[in-house]
């Protein structure tokens, strides 16, 4: 009886708190303060890492990029940290909340789901900084026009991160649009591959391959689209799935002397296995299994001027 009693006591306190999304509230704290700690704690180190991994740590990012991209704003003694994100779903999880948490920047974040704002709101103060929220499907025609209603202040860090056409995306972006740019790139193509999927609008990369695994670009069409738009590569995350760049205004040889870079083979041996098989099921695809799986799928080569559409085992 008294078993039961505990209970029924505990199931109304988890849904009283469930209701007035105490548990988001508290849980998220927790998650700021410990973060924030971990962080600070990182910062002696700043000063002699050779490789962004040494200092990967996650708050609020997916897979880490809180931790990298405070390193980087230390570095560069940013002052204001303002910034740009593409692809937050509702900013739980994303490369900017812990900064805007932490110095109420101005910020512009971009997605299209449904009632974007208010999904957005439980996990931020509104009101303590200039966060600007547009709910809308980027694409290479409209990312310009976006930026230039929503965007008019100067740029700190501009985060990209959409799953599907990002390299073209970039390419429509002006010359040093930001101070650091963090754009996620598809580890499955690998390191030799200079290849991204076709500038579809509205891109599904599930529709594109059951598998989710042919979507984006491969580092090397990264760092080289990156070099054209005054750019230069300082490194990936722990999961090796988001690359890094610093503007060239910022010699590397000043800032980051001890940063050191390695072949490109390094950074796409991704242990992540998320591929699905035709029935939506993870099927936990590793290695070489990864790229075989969709050698079918076209994808534009960018190894020429000519731009070619070819299906990936012609590459291979």
């Amino acid at each position: 009886m008294l078993n039961k009693i505990c209970f029924i006591v505990i199931k109304s306190l988890v849904w009283f708190v469930k209701k007035l999304k105490l548990d988001i509230i508290a849980f998220d704290k927790i998650i700021y303060c410990v973060g924030d700690v971990k962080i600070g704690q990182n910062r002696h180190k700043y000063d002699i890492i050779d490789d962004l991994t040494e200092i990967d740590t996650k708050i609020f990012s997916q897979n880490g990029e809180d931790g990298i991209i405070d390193f980087l704003i230390t570095k560069l003694k940013l002052r204001k940290k303002n910034f740009v994100e593409i692809g937050v779903e509702n900013y739980r999880e994303s490369n900017t909340r812990y900064l805007y948490n932490k110095y109420h920047p101005k910020g512009l974040i971009i997605d299209c789901i449904e009632n974007m704002e208010e999904k957005v709101k439980p996990f931020v103060n509104l009101w303590k900084g200039d966060l600007r929220i547009a709910n809308k499907q980027i694409n290479s025609d409209n990312i310009l026009t976006l930026l230039n209603e929503r965007c008019d202040y100067e740029i700190d860090i501009f985060s990209l991160d959409i799953d599907s056409i990002d390299y073209w995306i970039i390419d429509k972006l002006p010359k040093n649009v930001s101070k650091i740019f963090v754009a996620e790139y598809n580890p499955v193509f690998g390191s030799d591959l200079e290849v991204t999927v076709p500038n579809i609008k509205g891109f599904n990369r599930t529709q594109y391959h059951y598998s989710n695994l042919c979507y984006g670009m491969s580092l090397r069409a990264l760092i080289n689209k990156m070099k054209t738009k005054g750019y230069y590569f300082v490194g990936v995350n722990l999961q090796k799935i988001n690359a890094f760049f610093i503007s060239d205004q910022y010699e590397k040889k000043k800032y980051f002397d001890k940063l050191k870079i390695k072949e490109l083979k390094y950074y796409t041996d991704s242990n992540i296995r998320d591929s699905r098989d035709e029935n939506y099921k993870l099927n936990y695809l590793s290695g070489n299994k990864k790229l075989d799986e969709i050698k079918d799928c076209e994808v534009i080569n960018l190894k020429n001027d000519k731009q070619e559409l070819v299906k990936i085992r012609d590459l291979l």
